[in-house]
């Protein structure tokens, strides 16, 4: 009976506001994805990062119904609540306790300081702080892989330090900092790769680079504000994200999200982009003979995107997004929330497309657990499409991509999940004749990383076997197209899809990890890639190499 009174407080009761980003790369998104596509729980993910309240919210929801959890799953359950004891303790209500019964244990919570050692809720920490009002976590970030690409070493290794914390409960903060050295046979660039893409400089023969995440935020119990440096990821799918992705590095932004009742969530966001186009218009000289004769800028270029989602039923969401992307100076108008942005742009460019952005629009729907177990997602990205020509095979203009996917997990083995995807991406999709306005960050796509004029066909097997041991197998097949250029973009009829000489990707890998304890990883991957390149001639030649990783990480 205690436990039934709980549930329905957690269910009906107003929580603290709390909003601490979690980092994209968590297990913790994995594992509540699992409960919801099983009905266990309710998981608005669409649109990530989501925060610690909100996830630990989740996890004592699950603890409830924790009946319906396999013994695995339980174990995981009892690892996270550890991670998230900050955020539990803040709740209005505690694990088996009624609302009466909280007041005496935050008090002897309170002002616990924790040095190299396991805070009050039996979590391993560098250092942690917290009373009624403030509340800090430290941690440092540590990691060394090592590995072989097509036969020549590889090595790579991260350090840096984490730390997050709260203050009066309505203010979040975080900051994330890692230095990197690649060594042997390294990616430079990590262009058709779902790697995020990097700034780095050559120097003793390796690749060096930094990566910098932050953000503050202020929250209510039915929205919060945010500014920071994070990635964005809009919609579902492990092979790929159409909308908003992980492939471009980290960008700053003003953000906030609001769900005024069950059925209904808003998102908005404004984000400051690198164009890098020098502006030929602000080049001077220095003067000075170091680091070069010439000072140079560039080209502003900016992002804003928001995004309405109904939740007409228990696990079913439908969501209808609009973007623009502009450069060159700031509009106010763009930090309207409310406004259409295509009818903003014409607004400011009085109809003149060579003063106008570079808008988009995508929509999302999601099915979890109405088929057993069972989670069904797609989402479509339009680029540019011209209603009033379809069925004009010499007008037509439909620069679209969309992505369907589903995955089922338990089903025929506990803790087993099968996933299948199909993403097509038609010719042109991101591009701008405007080098200011391509879908881009630091020239690296912030949609789909395999760009447009190509399509991919993915499938994995995903198996835990015991608390933090997990193993994936996966393969995909790409067919990829010349990209083209912007005047070909333009030209009717529209090239056909996977125009152009033409390359094929074969890739299948295999992955173990493990979490010794929390955020101490050790990683196995190999992968086996096989490609065929397209010649002039018509005749496509073939290769193939293997890769093999072994990392270990601390505060990923």
């Amino acid at each position: 009976m205690k436990k039934l009174l709980i549930f329905l407080f957690i269910t009906t009761a107003t929580t603290t506001a709390q909003t601490v980003y979690e980092p994209l790369h968590r297990d913790i998104s994995e594992y509540l994805g699992r409960l919801a596509q099983k009905g266990v729980i309710e998981f608005n993910d669409e649109i990530k990062p989501v925060s610690r309240g909100y996830i630990a919210e989740l996890l004592m929801v699950a603890d409830s119904l924790n009946h319906k959890l396999t013994t695995l799953e339980k174990n995981e359950l009892e690892f996270y609540k550890k991670d998230f004891g900050i955020e539990l303790s803040s709740l209005h209500t505690t694990y088996y306790l009624l609302p009466t019964e909280i007041d005496s244990i935050q008090k002897e919570v309170s002002s616990k300081t924790t040095i190299a050692g396991k805070d009050p809720y039996g979590r391993y920490r560098l250092f942690s702080y917290e009373d009624n009002l403030f509340q800090i976590s430290a941690r440092p970030i540590l990691g060394y892989e090592l590995g072989s690409k097509d036969g020549e070493s590889y090595s790579h290794r991260w350090n840096g330090v984490g730390l997050y914390g709260y203050i009066n409960r309505s203010i979040g903060f975080s900051f994330d900092f890692r230095d990197n050295r690649e060594t042997g046979l390294y990616d430079a660039q990590k262009r058709f790769t779902p790697s995020t893409g990097i700034s780095g400089i050559g120097y003793n023969n390796g690749l060096e680079y930094s990566e910098i995440r932050t953000h503050l935020t202020y929250s209510w119990d039915w929205g919060h504000f945010a500014l920071g440096k994070e990635f964005i990821e809009w919609g579902y799918g492990e092979s790929g994200k159409l909308v908003l992705s992980q492939k471009s590095p980290s960008f700053p932004f003003l953000k906030y999200d609001v769900s005024p009742v069950k059925w209904l969530q808003f998102n908005f966001f404004h984000a400051w982009l690198s164009s890098d186009v020098v502006d030929s218009n602000e080049i001077y000289n220095t003067g000075s003979v170091i680091g070069g004769t010439h000072r140079i800028l560039f080209r502003e270029k900016y992002l804003a995107s928001h995004t309405l989602t109904i939740k007409p039923t228990s696990g079913l969401s439908f969501s209808l997004g609009e973007s623009i992307i502009y450069s060159d100076r700031f509009e106010p108008i763009y930090l309207l929330p409310l406004i259409f942005f295509r009818a903003a742009d014409h607004y400011l460019s009085r109809q003149n497309n060579s003063a106008g952005g570079n808008s988009q629009f995508f929509l999302g729907i999601s099915s979890r657990n109405h088929i057993k177990n069972t989670h069904l997602f797609g989402t479509a990205f339009i680029d540019e499409i011209r209603t009033d020509e379809i069925g004009d095979p010499g007008q037509e203009k439909n620069q679209v991509g969309f992505m369907l996917g589903g995955s089922v997990v338990d089903l025929p083995i506990n803790n087993l999940k099968l996933t299948v995807e199909y993403s097509k991406i038609y010719p042109f999709v991101y591009m701008h004749y405007i080098q200011t306005q391509t879908y881009a960050n630091a020239l690296y796509n912030i949609g789909h990383w395999m760009g447009s004029n190509a399509d991919l066909v993915y499938a994995a097997l995903n198996y835990k076997i015991i608390r933090g041991l997990n193993t994936n197998i996966w393969v995909q097949a790409i067919r990829k197209g010349e990209e083209g250029n912007p005047e070909m973009q333009h030209t009717m009829p529209q090239a056909p899809f996977l125009f152009g000489l033409r390359k094929n990707y074969i890739d299948a890998g295999a992955e173990v990890k493990y979490e010794l304890t929390h955020e101490l990883f050790l990683k196995g991957r190999f992968v086996y890639n096989h490609t065929e390149v397209q010649q002039p001639d018509r005749v496509f030649v073939k290769d193939s190499f293997k890769e093999f990783y072994l990392a270990l990480y601390y505060g990923l």
